[in-house]
């Protein structure tokens, strides 16, 4: 009997399962609650991280871009200089501002090419991180940027085409480049749009002429040269133009959603 009454009063009471079962519950959805506060709290600051990140780099190319612009819009009037030059001026007497103009429109390529940088952008796509972005906008504008960098790289391209042929093998059979060797003794390491720019301010001249001139067609370079500035106008006006808008709201919107200066 004594056995039995033991046993039968260390029984518990079903209150205190079931108070057990409650604090149980709260431990483990308290742990759950910290653990996605956890989560959402470095989902957020990897966020502004990569905000951040892409923000310097769509900066570095809205400052670039400008840079280009100014250049290309230079280029431009070079080739309306040359194009009048050529057209019924003498090829024998050629003034000092000729050959900076012939430089810079057939010679010089890469010096007025705009190559946007698209690294952090493709490094957040490839790992899918874009996820961290919330904002709808901004969802659609890196949809577009990426759109408007892709008609860039194609419209380099093509003008790297045009340079390849017909602009090279002109340039091989009557660009004297004698001129361009004694220009960057000066400065070797120098850029040479920079050096064109100096020179320009100048007294000294580098003489130099036009090779070849016997076979030299003054209607086949003014119509080269008239097509290849119409080709940097479209480039400058049409893709490149769609670029800096979609580059400008893209830092528009990342200073308005992550408080960015």
């Amino acid at each position: 009997m004594e056995v039995h009454h033991h046993a039968h009063s260390s029984r518990k009471k079903w209150t205190h399962y079931f108070w057990e079962f409650i604090m149980l519950f709260l431990a483990v959805f308290c742990g759950f609650l910290a653990e996605n506060f956890r989560e959402h709290r470095i989902e957020h600051q990897r966020e502004k991280e990569y905000a951040n990140a892409l923000y310097e780099e769509f900066m570095a190319d809205s400052a670039a871009f400008s840079k280009k612009i100014n250049a290309r819009l230079e280029k431009e009037k070079d080739c309306n200089y040359l194009w009048g030059y050529m057209k019924d001026s003498s090829l024998t007497e050629l003034p000092k501002e000729f050959y900076p103009a012939y430089t810079t429109v057939f010679y010089l390529i890469n010096s007025y090419t705009f190559e946007p940088k698209d690294g952090v952008l493709n490094q957040l796509k490839s790992s899918g991180s874009l996820r961290y972005f919330k904002s709808p906008a901004l969802q659609k504008l890196f949809g577009d940027i990426s759109v408007a960098i892709n008609n860039i790289r194609y419209r380099n391209e093509q003008e790297y085409q045009f340079f390849a042929n017909p602009i090279k093998p002109f340039l091989l059979k009557h660009y004297d480049f004698k001129w361009n060797d004694d220009l960057r003794k000066e400065d070797p390491n120098a850029y040479n749009i920079d050096l064109i720019r100096k020179y320009r301010k100048e007294d000294k001249i580098i003489k130099a002429n036009i090779l070849n001139l016997s076979s030299f067609d003054r209607g086949e370079a003014t119509n080269m040269i008239m097509f290849y500035k119409t080709m940097l106008a479209s480039s400058r006006t049409l893709q490149m133009n769609d670029y800096i808008k979609v580059n400008n709201k893209i830092l528009q919107e990342l200073r308005k959603t992550y408080n960015l200066k």
